[in-house]
């Protein structure tokens, strides 16, 4: 069975660790705290979960999920992540993480950052524009009529389709997004960032389902927005 590292198990990598163990994975979760901070998760999980270093979460997983403040990045363990799928849910927000130079101006993505900081591993951006909670409550089992798709952005293909398969099995569908230049169009302040899955009470509320067609128009947009 393949085993899902957490570097970062707060509100998105906890909920990824949830669904991953719901749908018969394994977990190694880890934080910047230490593993005896995440006793009372692990104990919720079951027995598919432990808690590790991040060393050793990075070193467990076959698909490893990055889930740390973005100013953080540079900090994950690049030894153990080479040859590895690495899923990065990060976003870039200056007021949090202070300023980088690229990205204020448009000139790389944060996820291309974090590719050259993981030279040898394959980073797909992924769960970054979707709210934890949303996330938690809109996956489906495959072929439901409500069931929701997350977009990705990566540079290899074969991560690509390793991420899909990872998708679907925690339940939702997959839209690719292109290579991780154009991971943009799913950050904060796009039409594609956390607006297709709230529902009318809006941040307050359940989530609603977003299919791929919704993802894509919003996609769009965001090239239209940039363009304006």
């Amino acid at each position: 069975m393949t085993t899902i590292g957490l570097i970062g198990s707060g509100n998105i990598g906890g909920t990824v660790a949830r669904l991953a163990t719901a749908a018969g994975y394994d977990a190694v979760l880890s934080n910047s705290r230490g593993p005896h901070t995440l006793a009372d998760l692990v104990t919720e999980l079951g027995p598919r979960a432990r808690a590790g270093t991040t060393t050793d979460a990075a070193q467990a997983g076959d698909i490893v999920v990055v889930s740390v403040p973005f100013r953080a990045y540079d900090a994950v363990p690049a030894q153990p992540l080479v040859g590895k799928v690495v899923l990065d849910t990060n976003n870039y927000y200056p007021q949090r993480d202070g300023h980088f130079t690229e990205l204020d101006e448009n000139t790389a993505t944060s996820s291309e950052l974090l590719q050259r900081h993981l030279p040898q591993s394959h980073v797909v951006k992924v769960f970054n524009n979707i709210m934890s909670r949303h996330l938690l409550e809109l996956a489906r089992p495959a072929g439901a009529a409500d069931r929701s798709a997350l977009l990705i952005a990566g540079d290899d293909q074969a991560a690509k389709a390793t991420a899909t398969r990872f998708l679907d099995a925690i339940g939702y569908d997959t839209v690719d997004a292109g290579p991780l230049s154009e991971s943009w169009r799913f950050e904060p302040d796009t039409p594609a960032y956390g607006s297709p899955y709230l529902g009318p009470e809006k941040m307050s509320g359940p989530g609603q389902p977003a299919n791929a067609t919704q993802l894509r128009r919003a996609l769009a947009e965001a090239h239209r927005t940039r363009s304006a």
